[in-house]
């Protein structure tokens, strides 16, 4: 009574923290891994809704009206000064709107033309490189460098494209752009009330390391094998990890929403924030989605190895198709000798072979994804099937020599 308690107990907590594990992982490979991270807002640089919301921030930080009402005021003060009629000097001082609008134009076309050339995306790539630390610092709570946490709002500083957009009005012919002052404008990547709250949970995360997947398996697989039903409790242990990730895609989904919502549309387009977010969780949102269907696997193949009525039916199904197969094969004298006969003696050994290698190699893989999942699981089919044939025919031999 006791064992299996305990048992029950571990397995409950092993799919309790795999939320937290998933979590884990996501930020020690995606978040805190400079090549990883910058490969995965490389795309970012590429995508129309950000480069909208690039060249908004740009056009916003060259910002250069104060200087055409400086410019209008000054010729219509030195052309009263020599005598032309208030009237006139008025209206040439009213021109400033007409010409705030001619720099508006200018500028935005320039911030456009860099945004969209291989200019930005160098720029974007290599200031994330170069920000790779600032970022780990905002995650923890630090802030600095191009990426920064100020109250509510975690921001990067597109101060560099301002400085290209300002050399280049300058080259077109706006010689009045080069008094534009050097402008640390920063582009919104997330704001939240709860930031502090965020801030925090990273930092726990980040304190469980990589030590967090390990006590979940090991806690899990120490239940089931405490439990005097492996199988059954095998595939209870990978139901619940099923429904712990599903909970964990549904909080994401919620968490989306809510960070939709929260992003002020003058500081962020909503279409720049879902592409933002959607791109950084990336890497989450596939792992949440391979640990589902890895649970959903491996809680089926516990089922199908049971003693229910379906699971025989299947398993007997497959049986006399591998029995029909060798027979056909004998009919037409293919043997496979010696091999046949092993392998319908060591049939057992075999399959838990079978069994073991796709796990492990599932182990070791790196980043595995719902594909990686589907395809050992194809080839372990694949295996299960030479198995089932094999010792199929080893048997039809056995059976034709003692006759």
């Amino acid at each position: 009574m006791a064992r299996s308690a305990v048992s029950a107990l571990l397995i409950l907590l092993g799919c309790l923290l795999v939320p937290v594990s998933v979590l884990t992982v996501w930020v020690h490979d995606d978040l805190l891994d400079t090549e990883r991270y910058v490969a995965t807002v490389a795309p970012l640089a590429k995508d129309p809704a950000v480069q909208d919301a690039a060249v908004d921030h740009v056009g916003q930080a060259v910002d250069i009206r104060r200087n055409s009402r400086e410019i209008t005021a000054d010729i219509a003060d030195w052309l009263r000064a020599h005598g032309l009629p208030a009237e006139a000097a008025d209206t040439i001082e009213g021109l400033a709107p007409q010409l705030d609008a001619a720099l508006d134009q200018a500028v935005r076309r320039v911030a456009r033309h860099i945004v969209h050339s291989d200019q930005f995306t160098a720029v974007w790539t290599g200031a994330n490189r170069a920000a790779h630390t600032a970022v780990v610092d905002a995650l923890t709570g630090k802030g600095g460098g191009p990426v920064g946490v100020e109250g509510d709002t975690v921001t990067l500083n597109v101060g560099a494209a301002v400085k290209k957009v300002k050399r280049q009005l300058v080259d077109a012919g706006f010689p009045s752009a080069s008094g534009i002052p050097d402008i640390e404008q920063r582009l919104v990547l997330f704001h939240s009330h709860r930031l502090d709250t965020i801030r925090r949970g990273v930092r726990l995360l980040d304190l469980a390391g990589n030590w967090m997947p390990a006590l979940t398996v090991t806690l899990g697989g120490t239940g089931v094998l405490l439990a005097r039903r492996r199988r059954r409790a095998l595939a209870r242990a990978a139901l619940g990890t099923a429904v712990a990730s599903l909970a964990l895609a549904l909080t994401l989904a919620v968490g989306r929403r809510y960070y939709l919502d929260h992003v002020p549309p003058s500081v962020l387009s909503r279409a720049a924030a879902s592409v933002i977010f959607d791109t950084v969780t990336r890497f989450l949102r596939v792992t949440v989605a391979t640990v589902l269907v890895l649970g959903v696997v491996v809680a089926l193949g516990a089922y199908l190895t049971g003693p229910g009525r379906l699971p025989r039916a299947v398993r007997g199904g497959a049986e006399r198709a591998a029995e029909s197969a060798a027979s056909w094969g004998a009919a037409r004298g293919m043997r496979t000798g010696r091999a046949g006969t092993w392998t319908a003696d060591h049939r057992r050994g075999l399959t838990t072979t079978a069994l073991l290698v796709p796990a492990g190699v599932f182990a070791l893989w790196n980043h595995p994804t719902v594909l990686t999942v589907l395809f050992l699981v194809l080839i372990l089919l694949a295996a299960l099937a030479v198995i089932a044939l094999l010792a199929a025919t080893g048997r039809a031999g056995a059976h034709g020599r003692g006759r």
